[in-house]
């Protein structure tokens, strides 16, 4: 069986650069004859199939941007897309966003529905079914048909495109090596699977910050919790057998759920437990007592996002060799309540 085509492969194996490929394709004028016959015949001989979805895309503008994220729990997503909004809403573009509710399927689906002629590009945050799988098809199928794809805070290296993302691994060093300065010794993480690409770097500084300071890297106080349904039963016996005086939680609600879990078991925050968590949200701001958080500045995250893909749609590459870039956004931390204790 021969492999799928695409207008890159023709154009890597002809020596030309894509544009030509795809004008010699359409028959038209500006290619000479004899390169029209060469990729028209390469074209039949490996049974090239155009990718409707993107000529859709390409053959017209419609000023629509897809946003696909993985749900809308958690209040970072939705103020990446507020930010989306506001840089596309100011350079006339409209946003239609989808949510993939952590599902590959709904996550190809809506790529599908929104790339049928209905966006000029997309932007998206990785559903936790397709980081698990690995299976990122869906996304090269429209990238190697060269429409732009941003892909922010759950990225993959498989898929060249442009990203945004914060110093995960720098700023949980950073959290920590606070917690520790404040004279913590046992230092919990609460995490997700590593295949979340945010949770296996935040895990990586959460443990070199325990080694910088010459502190063994326990693995008993590692706890790591499914992404739907938490078993707070799971945090509650986790709490009463490990010797715990400070955790690191990897998103917002984890540490909002496991620092009231503590104060039930009688457990004083902060001078007993101190809490940090990811995201500067409202639970952080409202909960008692307040969440020593990591701002992961989502609005920030989300213009730079809209910027970088507006950029790819209204300045289409004159080379085959398209550059991208990451961006990464310096993430802070916002002391509260949960870290400082009481005199």
């Amino acid at each position: 069986m021969k492999r799928k085509i695409t207008l890159k492969h023709i154009a890597r194996e002809l020596g030309v650069s894509i544009s030509t490929v795809s004008k010699a394709l359409k028959n038209s004028n500006e290619i000479s004859r004899d390169t029209k016959e060469k990729v028209q015949a390469f074209a039949k001989l490996y049974n090239y199939k155009p990718n409707n979805i993107a000529i859709s895309l390409k053959n017209k503008q419609t000023k629509n941007i897809g946003v696909i994220i993985p749900n809308i729990v958690h209040h970072f997503f939705t103020t990446v897309f507020r930010g989306i909004e506001k840089y596309a809403g100011a350079r006339g573009y409209n946003v239609v966003v989808c949510v993939s509710d952590e599902s590959f399927d709904k996550e190809v689906i809506n790529m599908e529905m929104l790339a049928n002629g209905s966006v000029d590009g997309f932007i998206m945050s990785l559903s936790a079914e397709t980081q698990a799988r690995n299976d990122f098809a869906h996304l090269k199928e429209v990238t190697e048909q060269g429409i732009p794809l941003v892909l922010f805070d759950r990225v993959t290296d498989i898929i060249k495109c442009d990203k945004v993302i914060i110093n995960d691994k720098e700023i949980a060093f950073k959290a920590v090596s606070k917690l520790i300065a404040d004279n913590r010794k046992h230092i919990a993480l609460i995490t997700t699977d590593n295949y979340f690409n945010v949770s296996r770097f935040r895990g990586e500084g959460y443990k070199e910050a325990l080694q910088a300071a010459g502190i063994k890297v326990d693995e008993n106080l590692i706890l790591t919790l499914p992404y739907d349904e938490i078993d707070e039963n799971v945090i509650r016996r986790f709490f009463q057998k490990e010797k715990i005086d400070a955790v690191l939680c990897v998103n917002e609600i984890f540490a909002v759920l496991c620092m009231g879990i503590a104060q039930e078991l009688g457990h004083h925050v902060p001078n007993d437990i101190a809490f940090i968590g990811f995201t500067d949200g409202l639970l952080s701001k409202y909960v008692r007592p307040t969440l020593t958080t990591v701002a992961q500045h989502g609005e920030k995250m989300g213009e730079i996002a809209a910027q970088m893909l507006i950029e790819k749609i209204e300045n289409e590459p004159m080379e085959e060799k398209e550059t991208y870039n990451t961006e990464v956004i310096e993430a802070t931390i916002i002391e509260r309540e949960s870290t400082v204790n009481e005199i």
